[in-house]
């Protein structure tokens, strides 16, 4: 199958782009960093004329805006981007009669979760313009199931990891700190819990979706098998590195961060799927640390 995959130049990307064209599809790519065919999903002529003139037969909408810190600082654009973006790129998988409309949501759209595992049917508790962004993203796609009959799937992913992160997200500026045996700052003493996972793994649920029928108007939390608060991530990557790095216990960042969001999926609706994880979190961890010496020349 050709599929058309936005943000293909960002972090998961390229992992979903290198997966797809390692097992029988064929990615075609658009980012507004470049690649394939540089544009904006924001361009409306770009996504109409330009992509609309490429033949694919599905779409992995990626592109989008999700740095928290920036949405918070410029709502407008994180809504233009994440939210009218997604709104184009809708209009076109219908004009084109995709087979699957795939749409990575957020588990942030749970906010702090009152029952755990949390279930797909949980309620929605944004607290950022990032997560908002996520909820009305959601609700645009499914309006396009509901009244056209787009055939879509949406994703909620909680902690995703893997090569060509941002060095500002946790993983990797753990990673570095510990192999530059510096402090590791952890914010809210790193209470946080999540269920991580290598964003290989999620792009073979992205796989999965497009191949299964039965995910046709349903949303699939995504996670990792182990559950474990930040503090206990960074110990594991201490561990992995052997680094002599101290772990820095700060104050939360914000109010709204001084309660820490406990969080992780039931995963049960992926796995009905077929769905099956290709990589430990040890092995994942071992990927990314591995990448990053090489990127700093330490490989």
């Amino acid at each position: 199958m050709k599929v058309l995959v936005t943000g293909s130049e960002g972090f998961v990307g390229r992992h979903v782009v290198d997966y797809l064209s390692k097992h029988g599809h064929q990615p075609i790519g658009t980012d507004v960093a470049g690649g394939q065919n540089k544009g904006s999903v924001t361009d409306r002529p770009f996504v109409m004329e330009k992509l609309g003139a490429l033949d694919f037969q599905a779409v992995v909408h990626l592109a989008g805006i999700a740095d928290l810190k920036k949405t918070i600082e410029d709502p407008y654009t994180c809504y233009q981007v994440n939210c009218f973006g997604t709104l184009n790129m809708l209009e076109l998988a219908l004009r084109k009669g995709v087979r699957r409309f795939i749409f990575p949501s957020s588990a942030n759209v749970y906010g702090a979760p009152k029952k755990l595992p949390v279930g797909e049917d949980a309620p929605l508790n944004p607290r950022v313009p990032y997560d908002y962004s996520k909820v009305v993203g959601e609700a645009l796609v499914m309006s396009y199931h509901r009244t056209k009959n787009l055939p879509v799937a949406i994703t909620r992913a909680w902690l995703l990891f893997g090569e060509h992160d941002l060095p500002s997200r946790a993983v990797p500026r753990f990673v570095s700190a510990c192999l530059r045996n510096e402090p590791i700052n952890l914010f809210n003493s790193g209470r946080d819990t999540t269920a991580p996972s290598h964003a290989l793994n999620y792009a073979a649920l992205v796989k999965s979706l497009l191949e299964n029928g039965g995910a046709i108007g349903e949303t699939f939390n995504f996670g990792g098998k182990e559950v474990l608060s930040i503090r206990e991530l960074a110990e594991r990557i201490k561990r992995l590195t052997g680094s002599k790095s101290q772990l820095v216990m700060l104050p939360p960042r914000s109010e709204m961060e001084k309660e820490p969001q406990v969080s992780y999926p039931s995963i049960e609706r992926m796995k009905k799927l077929g769905y099956k994880e290709e990589l430990t979190l040890d092995d994942g961890l071992r990927r990314t640390i591995d990448w990053i010496k090489r990127s700093a020349g330490k490989g």
